[in-house]
């Protein structure tokens, strides 16, 4: 085996995964993972640059996973960056930064590798599964972007698009600084169009339509999930590859548009940082079903960290 460590760096959150991997079993021992809301995001897509506030919010968790890397005796490590650190004008601070702490440096990805690590974590263990039919859809929901990958085996097409939670947060919801809350109408209305939209290029390039299963991956997947399953504090074994009909998120999608920030706050399993992006998650999940026809969503708990962990093993 092989003690590796990888780190997931987003628009919304950085992540950590410490795991002995074993490639000829295909076994992937988890001793740590933890999660951060950051948000590196923070105002990306109005300036173009990654705010000073923002940057140190995620260097004190690298330094933080640092510790625990080195606790650990990591024998190999990997920091993959994704949409927001893509985006931004002023990357080459985040990566010093990153490299100062970490020693070592960020891979700022494509989209379309994204995807690739996206479908390889969430899919490896599915494998052999006669309930779930083939191909799969992989749906990434980020903060800055979605990624969708078909596959079977292996991915045959994906594409990533920049639609994610912060993203249609900020561009739709925040007048002035402030988050509406709750939105009104015509700001869902934009939302949807813009979701919509950015499904018209998905569909450009990956066959939703061949898909059987879809498998939902990330905050606000898991997020709803948690919520659809009734738990009273956030349960990764009980929402791992637990299965939510596309009627039980329209009715959560629907009921967090219509909440206040307070009563989103008050939900047991809502994560403080999610509280003012996950009406816009939840909103991208419901319209992929709709576009697909989706019945169901299998929630998936493994993710690109276990895809990159897998990568570095």
């Amino acid at each position: 085996m092989t003690r590796v460590a990888a780190v997931d760096c987003g628009t919304n959150s950085i992540r950590l995964l410490v795991a002995d991997a074993d490639p000829a079993t295909g076994e992937l021992k988890e001793l740590d993972r933890r999660m951060t809301i950051v948000r590196l995001g923070q105002g990306v897509d109005r300036t173009g640059r990654l705010a000073p506030e923002a940057l140190e919010r995620t260097f004190a968790a690298c330094r933080e996973y640092a510790d625990v890397i080195r606790s650990l005796s990591a024998e190999r490590i990997r920091f993959v960056a994704t949409s927001a650190s893509r985006d931004a004008e002023n990357r080459d601070e985040f990566v010093r930064g990153v490299l100062d702490i970490l020693g070592v440096e960020p891979e700022v990805i494509t989209g379309d590798q994204e995807a690739e690590f996206s479908f390889t974590g969430a899919t490896k263990e599915l494998t052999g599964r006669a309930d779930l039919a083939k191909p799969y859809l992989v749906v990434d929901i980020g903060g800055g972007s979605t990624e969708f990958v078909v596959g079977d085996d292996h991915v045959r097409a994906a594409r990533s698009v920049d639609v994610g939670c912060v993203r249609m947060t900020e561009r739709h919801l925040v007048q002035d600084g402030v988050v509406s809350d709750p939105p009104t109408a015509g700001q869902v209305a934009a939302i949807r169009a813009d979701i919509r939209a950015a499904l018209d290029l998905v569909e450009e390039t990956v066959p939703l339509g061949e898909a059987r299963t879809l498998v939902g991956l990330a905050g606000s997947v898991t997020t709803v999930a948690a919520i659809a399953l009734g738990l009273s504090a956030y349960d990764s074994a009980a929402i791992h590859h637990s299965r939510i009909s596309v009627e039980q998120v329209s009715e959560i999608t629907g009921a967090l548009l219509a909440s206040t920030h307070d009563e989103r706050a008050a939900i047991p399993v809502m994560h403080p940082g999610r509280v003012d992006v996950i009406g816009a998650g939840a909103l991208v999940l419901l319209e992929i079903m709709r576009r697909t026809g989706a019945e169901e969503v299998v929630v998936s708990e493994h993710d690109i960290l276990d895809g990159i962990a897998w990568s570095v093993a």
